[in-house]
This record gives structure tokens, sequence and C-alpha cells, in this order.
């Protein structure tokens, strides 16, 4: 069965509308920037381009400039906020061969801490991962992005 791939029914872009719930970390004219739902680690964030497009082949590739940017400032300040991370993965999974699994282009920062239990395929056990105090973690992203200045 194809992937929807429509704006219509797409939650990223809900979320971009203001509609959608979201623990959003950082908004600006091209790009917003907002925890997993089923993130892998704490602090788990997507950065996605605020136009729609399905797929990596759909993206102008200035907006995936300014999501990799984006995403970079990202990981930096999750590394000096207070969620204790020692390093980022920074992933994009293209195509449902990728598992995508939400066809609105979309950066991945995954923390890394010490002697964490993450490994590849980060998909693995989505169904059972959980966001766990949200608000005080989007909040320690933000915190750590007001320390980057």
């Amino acid at each position: 069965m194809p992937a929807d791939t429509s704006t219509e029914n797409c939650v990223f872009c809900a979320i971009v509308a203001g509609v959608g719930p979201a623990y959003r970390v950082y908004e600006d004219d091209d790009v917003v920037a907002f925890l997993d739902i089923r993130p892998v680690s704490r602090g788990h964030t997507l950065v996605i381009p605020k136009p729609h497009s399905p797929y990596l082949e759909d993206l102008d590739p200035e907006n995936g400039a300014k999501i990799f940017k984006v995403g970079q400032r990202i990981a930096r300040a999750i590394r000096r906020s207070d969620l204790g991370v020692a390093g980022a993965h920074l992933v994009v999974n293209d195509g449902r061969a990728a598992m995508q699994t939400v066809f609105h282009t979309h950066l991945h920062v995954i923390p890394r801490r010490k002697g964490d239990k993450v490994s590849l395929p980060f998909l693995f056990g989505a169904v059972w991962r959980k966001l766990v105090d949200p608000e005080r973690t989007a909040e320690a992203i933000r915190e750590g992005l007001r320390r980057l200045g």
C-alpha cells in the first residue's frame, strides 16, 4: 500500500499550522523543531521544514540546509542543557524502506549519553517508546538554546 504523502493528512503540516499538538523547542520562518512523541532517548527532537515535502528528493536544498543547520544547533543546545547528553545522532529516514513513517521530510536529533543502550535501527521498539516529562525536557532544550546565545 502506498504511503499517504498528501498535506491534508500530514501530522507535521498540522503542527506547522498550529493545530497539531507538539512540544516545540524552536521555530523560525522556515523550520519547526519539537519533541518526538516516541523518543529513542530523552530530548529526541524532530526538525522539519515548514513547506511540505514527503521525501528527501522533494525537499528544496535550501530548506534541507536550514533543517540541518537548526539540527546542529539543537544538538549543541542539548549538550549544553541539563539533560546529561554526551553526543547526538542526526538522522533522516527517507522512504518506507528506510523506516520513514511520517511522510514529511524530517531530521531526527537523537541525544546520546555515555553508556546508553540505544542501538540501530532506531525504530526497534517504537510502539513502546514514550515521552518522559516532555514539559521539562522541552524547557531544558530551550534553555540550552538560550545558553548558546
